[in-house]
């Protein structure tokens, strides 16, 4: 049983998985590997001169990876809700974890057949997101919604903050305190 299931490894879903395997929570990230992201050229992604879409959920994939989070290239075609959290079908296995992130760019049809609530879109091009409550939360208990199939902007830089925003507003309900992920530069001696 993991603690959070992360569907979906584009830049709000890779971000998300990052601080939440850094707070020590038990993470998987399950990646149908279709983000949009895969075709773009960044140079307006803060903190890098310029990068291809390709490469930076590589190393969005990485970075979460190395805090712990298990990775799965696979497609989830279901979710559905037990007594201690959810269990996930994918094309190949069942997964279980007690909360799920859905980050699936601009895909909603999973949203939909689970019973997400969902409303148009305002985003040039995008034609329906998740209903959250600004924090990421859903209308089912225990699955979140981040990036943006949740309503935010598609650029990767407002679509990675906004994982890492659900992400900390759900290790902050996890431990029933508020977190903050802060490392701090040490002076060389």
């Amino acid at each position: 049983m993991y603690d959070v299931a992360v569907i979906g490894a584009g830049p709000a879903g890779a971000s998300a998985a990052l601080f939440i395997a850094k707070a020590g929570k038990k993470t998987i990230v399950i990646d149908s590997d279709q983000s949009i992201t895969k075709r773009a050229w960044i140079e307006n992604h803060y903190g890098v001169k310029e990068i291809t879409g390709p490469d930076l959920i590589e190393i969005g994939k990485q970075q979460a990876a190395h805090f712990g989070a298990e990775l799965v290239q696979d497609k989830v075609t279901d979710i559905r809700k037990t007594d201690d959290g959810f269990d996930i079908q994918t094309e190949k296995e069942t997964y279980s974890a007690k909360h799920v992130i859905l980050a699936t760019g601009l895909w909603t049809d999973l949203a939909e057949k689970i019973g997400l609530k969902t409303k148009p879109a305002t985003e040039p091009r995008i034609k329906t997101i998740i209903e959250t409550d600004g924090q990421g939360r859903t209308n089912i208990p225990g699955l979140w919604a981040a990036g943006t199939v949740a309503g935010v902007s598609v650029h990767t830089i407002i679509t990675a903050g906004d994982g890492a925003k659900v992400a900390i507003n759900l290790i902050s309900e996890l431990n029933g305190e508020r977190y903050v992920d802060h490392d701090i530069l040490t002076p060389k001696e």
